[in-house]
């Protein structure tokens, strides 16, 4: 088994009372290929935001590691 190189738990972020990303968990193992898909404005592009560390959480937790 191995461990995960993209690991987000409970990630959520809201805008004042808008919520873009709601408590979503999903992990990428080493070697997996992963589309990440969604119709506009499912906070997909807030997702990667937030993994590439340009957008801090309101909550939860996203590694890349």
């Amino acid at each position: 088994m191995s461990l995960p190189v993209i690991y987000v738990e409970n990630l959520t972020r809201r805008f004042g009372d808008f919520t873009a990303v709601d408590h979503i968990n999903f992990e990428v193992n080493e070697g997996e290929v992963v589309g990440y898909l969604g119709p506009n404005g499912s906070g997909k592009t807030t997702t990667l935001r937030m993994l590439l560390g340009l957008v801090e959480p309101t909550a939860g937790r996203a590694l890349i590691g």
